[in-house]
């Protein structure tokens, strides 16, 4: 006689850059230990590939996870953990008003946002004529800072930039990321001043994210401490 299926509930979230709305189901002991044993290798082929196929098979709607931005697929990683094996973290966190006592925080995933930031514009102006369109780290970086929590070199930072340019323009011509090489656009950036490479990251640090705001107060002397926790890696305790 046939053991019985087990019927996994399905939701609903809506991806944050586009408003489009997906089904996702929680993912199941199989799914979790291949990801777990890739994570254990610390093999960024191995570790892509349990990601990809954790998400693939508990987005119940047709998607490309490869071109999705990063805070995208943080947040579907997030909310997919989070009915998997449960909503609530516990964390302890130090009050600023001493830097001494530590009090415990409960921590919903449910109330996990992406925010965006005011005043955040793709489009940077490096000099009158010179400019740049941006577009958001997705995939590659997604497996790289946000599940293996590898914070990038020196060297990988111009990297992630460079495969973040989508155009270059001037006065005259358009340069395109699908007629430009990454070797190119990583040589350009290269060549940037410090003032025209920082332009560039102030796009990176006003890109969406995810982000929680709380608020703890010191049981020794009630002083309220104020805390934002972003980066996936920052919500699993």
């Amino acid at each position: 006689m046939a053991l019985p299926q087990v019927v996994l509930p399905t939701y609903e979230l809506e991806i944050p850059s586009s408003g489009k709305k997906i089904k996702y189901r929680p993912f199941v002991v199989k799914e979790e230990k291949l990801l777990l044993i890739a994570l254990e290798t610390e093999d960024e082929k191995e570790i892509e590939r349990a990601v990809k196929q954790l998400l693939k098979g508990c987005i119940q709607s047709r998607v490309k996870v490869e071109e999705m931005p990063i805070f995208d697929l943080e947040y579907i990683f997030l909310q997919i953990r989070s009915v998997s094996v449960g909503e609530d973290i516990e964390m302890m966190v130090t009050c600023q008003d001493d830097g001494e006592t530590r009090v415990r925080y409960r921590l919903n995933l449910s109330e996990v946002e992406v925010t965006k930031p005011e005043g955040h514009d793709p489009k940077i102006m490096l000099n009158d004529d010179l400019g740049i369109i941006m577009k958001y780290p997705s995939w590659n970086d997604f497996i790289k800072t946000s599940i293996m929590n590898k914070p990038p070199t020196a060297e990988g930072v111009v990297e992630i930039i460079a495969g973040c340019i989508d155009q270059i323009f001037d006065a005259e011509d358009v340069y395109d990321s699908s007629t430009t090489s990454k070797k190119e656009f990583i040589e350009f950036v290269e060549g940037l001043t410090n003032k025209q490479f920082e332009k560039i990251q102030e796009f990176f640090e006003k890109t969406p994210r995810l982000e929680h705001k709380f608020t703890v107060k010191n049981p020794n002397t009630g002083e309220p401490s104020e805390f934002v926790i972003t980066g996936l890696a920052n919500f699993f305790g």
